[in-house]
């Protein structure tokens, strides 16, 4: 898994077999994620790799996170729902995130025209750190396995992509992890799917190599 900051955008999160390869997704955002970066750079945040991916934190407490997608790259917040968002950039990850509220991109052009939007959130994603906001969470409407929350809360990155597969992957994906009685094997199955998780693909997708 990539440590360093340098070297995520050089060769990808080293999560799934595409890193270091040109199918990295990293590689498809480039020019965007250099830009997202110098944006938050300009804050007081602290640069850090956790998860195989860069994370801004301020004392410690995680902000935000840059991350490559196959569709488009993003910022996350961690606590997304407590910014003042007036244009409505925000979005969530999936149907049913409660903290984390995302800004996804697609090209320069689409970043360019509310650079001081995104600087606004960000400022205001650090703010909520400073006064030391906290999310108040409503019980999880899916029945996702004490095991797959466990993981996500060890792994904001990999809940990311869960929640940005459409509602009927992560659907298959609960099934198979919450059916076996044993948690060891819960645990085995959700750990033999991160990569295909991380590559945006449902249980049963086969992945095929873009040429």
């Amino acid at each position: 898994m990539t440590t360093q900051v340098d070297q995520y955008f050089l060769v990808g999160c080293g999560r799934c077999s595409l890193g270091g390869t040109p199918d990295c997704k990293v590689h498809s955002w480039t020019t965007e994620l250099a830009l997202l970066r110098s944006l938050v750079l300009e804050t007081e945040l602290r640069e850090e790799v956790k998860w195989g991916v860069p994370c801004y934190t301020y004392e410690q407490k995680n902000v935000l996170l840059l991350s490559a997608f196959k569709e488009y790259c993003t910022i996350s917040f961690f606590k997304g729902v407590l910014l003042d968002d007036p244009e409505n950039l925000l979005q969530k990850p999936g149907p049913n995130s409660q903290a984390s509220r995302v800004l996804r991109f697609t090209s320069i052009a689409e970043i360019e025209p509310v650079i001081d939007e995104v600087k606004a959130l960000v400022q205001g994603a650090i703010a909520v750190e400073m006064v030391g906001r906290e999310v108040v969470f409503n019980k999880n409407p899916e029945p996702i396995p004490e095991e797959l929350k466990q993981r996500f809360k060890e792994d904001p990155p990999l809940k990311n992509a869960f929640e940005s597969l459409t509602p009927g992957r992560q659907r298959g994906y609960i099934l198979y992890f919450s059916s076996p009685k044993q948690s060891k094997t819960r645990v085995a199955r959700i750990e033999k799917s991160v990569g295909k998780i991380l590559r945006g693909e449902g249980l049963h997708d086969k992945y095929q190599r873009r040429r």
